[in-house]
């Protein structure tokens, strides 16, 4: 009992310790563990290639290699200050590459890409007021041009065809365009990393019951939830990220 109790007040110590720095310390269980999962989920499914839509300047490739992932990865950004940061980023990996672009439903286009003072915020679709309330640096900062492919048009006619992939969007809202662009593509996109918006924070972006029903329709369970983005006064949920997988 004696050890069991000053376990427990070690532990309380350094978690107050960590809190006051600003982070919080948790148990580590491997199948909680966010990137634990999608790593479950990329060896289950032999994946050959991680598609890194919206890679800004490449930190979610990154986060690939270090926990492991040695395969292909395919970055996307229209961004051209993201996209320069990007290509120096994976520059001296041969098995990553990048390509300048916005993924949408269509091929071909070329849109405005509102780029927002933070970088990660750029979107296709306009900002709502409550974002750019909330988190000022989210909002406009100047408009680009950018290309709009569609995946289909990219991965169909490549060397990627055929191989297994895993799909991971952080298009800030436009995600119902990139999957309406990938009907072929997701036929061997064997799981699905997004954002879910509780409360959609973009114009016209769905919200996270609708695009839950739109992957379930499309044959993909939610492997995996973890919290994003919190209204920066009250705390409310706002965004979460999410996985979904094929069973096999």
């Amino acid at each position: 009992m004696i050890r069991y109790q000053l376990q427990q007040t070690l532990k309380t110590g350094i978690r107050t310790a960590f809190q006051f720095c600003g982070y919080d310390v948790h148990r580590y269980r491997p199948l909680t563990s966010f990137p634990q999962v999608r790593g479950l989920l990329l060896r289950r499914h032999a994946v050959q290639c991680v598609i890194d839509a919206g890679a800004n300047v490449g930190a979610y490739g990154r986060e690939l290699r270090t926990h492991g992932y040695r395969g292909r990865i395919l970055s996307i950004e229209p961004q051209a200050a993201a996209f320069t940061a990007l290509e120096a980023e994976a520059a001296n990996d041969p098995l990553w590459d990048c390509v300048r672009c916005a993924l949408g439903d269509s091929d071909g286009e070329t849109m405005s890409l509102s780029v927002a003072g933070n970088s990660v915020s750029s979107s296709l679709l306009p900002t709502s007021g409550e974002l750019r309330r909330l988190f000022p640096a989210a909002s406009f900062s100047h408009a680009e041009s950018v290309e709009v492919r569609s995946l289909d048009a990219m991965i169909q006619t490549g060397p990627l065809r055929n191989q297994t992939v895993f799909l991971k969007l952080d298009v800030q809202g436009y995600e119902d365009h990139v999957l309406a662009g990938a009907e072929e593509t997701l036929r061997h996109t064997a799981a699905i990393q997004l954002e879910l918006a509780i409360q959609p924070l973009y114009e016209g972006a769905q919200p996270m019951a609708a695009m839950i029903n739109k992957l379930e329709a499309q044959g993909y369970l939610l492997a995996a939830i973890v919290p994003n983005t919190y209204h920066p006064a009250t705390g409310q949920l706002l965004e979460v990220d999410a996985l979904f997988a094929r069973s096999l």
